[in-house]
């Protein structure tokens, strides 16, 4: 199924991801650990640096967007309630749409927009569709099918303006 990742799991990733390099924040820049090497610690037996260290990007954006809070809280309760295999395609979603440009992000919220109400056999179709459209076709399928600027969410505009990480 295709599926468009959603920034505020980014962070519950990015948090869950800093306390698996636990490790490496502990003596500074070091190289990744080997394959079969011993896993990073429990969080109890993180050092309080460490902790502060995985904790402070998560504080400093709770703090700098209060209006931000509800929904933080809300994606983490989500996320805790995905399954293993949900949380990975969660993150790799999340990392294919930080790898788009401005142009492939508006055509991923075209479709998931217009895939969004479809049964899973049009979905499929549209799929298919778009596979077998040459450049100009998207370009002309999106002129029809674009959000229009009024139907963008707030998130869509806090992207634009937040810089590329």
């Amino acid at each position: 199924m295709f599926r468009l990742p959603f920034r505020p799991a980014l962070t519950v990733a990015l948090a869950l991801t800093l306390l698996a390099a636990a490790p490496a924040f502990a003596g500074g820049p070091q190289a990744r650990a080997p394959k079969g090497a011993a896993p990073p610690p429990a969080w109890e037996q993180l050092s309080p640096q460490q902790r502060e260290q995985l904790i402070a990007p998560v504080r400093d954006r709770w703090n700098a967007e209060p209006d931000e809070r509800q929904r933080m809280l809300d994606h983490a309760r989500r996320w805790q309630q995905m399954s293993p295999d949900e949380r990975k395609r969660a993150r790799h979603g999340m990392r294919r749409w930080e790898g788009m440009n401005p142009e492939q992000r508006e055509e991923a919220r075209a479709l998931f927009g217009r895939m969004r109400n479809l049964s899973d056999a049009e979905r499929e179709a549209l799929r298919e569709r778009w596979r077998a459209m040459t450049p100009e076709q998207r370009r002309e399928w999106m002129q029809r099918n674009a959000p229009k600027a009024g139907e963008r969410s707030r998130r869509d505009s806090r992207d634009e303006a937040r810089p590329e990480r």
